[in-house]
């Protein structure tokens, strides 16, 4: 039977969906040295770590390289395209598990949660009580969205819906948001919101796109939220505007360096939330996720292309490939 190498395990109601089909194999480590030589046999590889461009050079059966979530960052497109290899994805659909995450910590930025849930563990009860002097509500606040694919919809549904937040969105394109989304320029949304949304993909344009400049037109005491890349900040600049105060707080989900050095100066802020690149996995988001790209990959297998095509210029090249 074909064989379907994956990054990682898939969810068990997704491995499912191969038997009969495909034989899965997981990767038993994810250096690049490791990946490229454990595909050499794969026909299809599903994506959760970053793939070596070598990995398509050296696997002559390979059809597809199919990301199991919706960034692409983690499959170098350029390589995949020059040897014949479809690109697909599964867009949108960790979007919700992504959204409930930034309203979580967009909360407990804004009632002081770690602050509060310290002091009263240490120093008693009247210690966490005082925090809440300082505390905010959602309601009537403004929330900027840069980015506003499947995710920055999502962010904007709670936000307005549940919590009457005014919601500002920003895209390359600035048009097709959402009923009650005011679209503006970048520098306009940062000096506006009093919260600050990255939901945008990674790119030439928005790799550092928000750096100190950026950082100063938002107002002082207001928050930096990261569900995107951490590429897209310039962390040093990020680490320096909470030094100053100037940010009131952030909440980090992704960075640069991943995993996250145990010494980088994040760590030594009281007034930053911080998680290791688990905005969108929750039990039922990787069901979707892993059920989506199987489904792509059965197609694949079928001799389909995949509903989520992304280099699309391929489809010549690979039909010869496979004719």
């Amino acid at each position: 039977m074909p064989i379907v190498y994956s990054t990682h395990p898939l969810h068990p109601n997704a491995a499912r969906l191969l038997d009969g089909h495909a034989d899965l194999v997981v990767a038993s480590d994810l250096t690049p040295g490791t990946l490229a030589r454990e595909a050499q046999t794969a026909d299809i590889v599903i994506v959760r770590a970053n793939l070596p461009d070598a990995l398509f050079a050296g696997a002559p059966k390979l059809k597809a390289a199919i990301r199991h979530g919706a960034g692409l960052d983690m499959i170098p497109v350029e390589a995949a395209t020059a040897a014949g290899v479809l690109v697909a994805n599964v867009p949108g659909v960790n979007a919700r598990s992504v959204a409930e995450h930034v309203i979580f910590v967009a909360l407990a930025l804004a009632r002081r949660f770690r602050a509060i849930d310290r002091d009263l563990r240490h120093k008693g009860w009247l210690a966490g009580r005082a925090h809440s002097l300082s505390a905010r509500e959602l309601d009537g606040a403004t929330l900027g969205i840069i980015g506003m694919g499947h995710l920055g919809k999502a962010i904007a549904a709670i936000a307005m819906g549940g919590f009457g937040m005014r919601v500002l969105g920003h895209t390359r394109r600035n048009k097709g948001f959402p009923d009650g989304v005011e679209a503006v320029a970048r520098d306009e949304l940062l000096k506006q919101s009093d919260y600050v949304v990255l939901a945008c993909p990674l790119s030439p344009e928005t790799r550092g796109s928000i750096g100190a400049r950026e950082l100063a037109l938002m107002p002082k005491g207001s928050f930096l939220i990261n569900v995107a890349r951490g590429a897209v900040t310039v962390e040093d600049d990020v680490v320096a505007a909470l030094e100053s105060g100037h940010l009131g707080g952030a909440a980090i989900d992704v960075f640069a360096e991943q995993p996250l050095p145990a010494d980088h100066p994040f760590f030594s802020f009281d007034n930053v939330i911080l998680t290791p690149h688990l905005a969108g996995i929750t039990e039922e988001s990787m069901e979707r996720m892993g059920v989506g790209a199987v489904e792509e990959t059965l197609r694949v297998l079928k001799g389909d292309l995949p509903v989520n095509l992304v280099n699309p210029s391929v489809v010549a090249q690979y039909r010869r490939r496979f004719a």
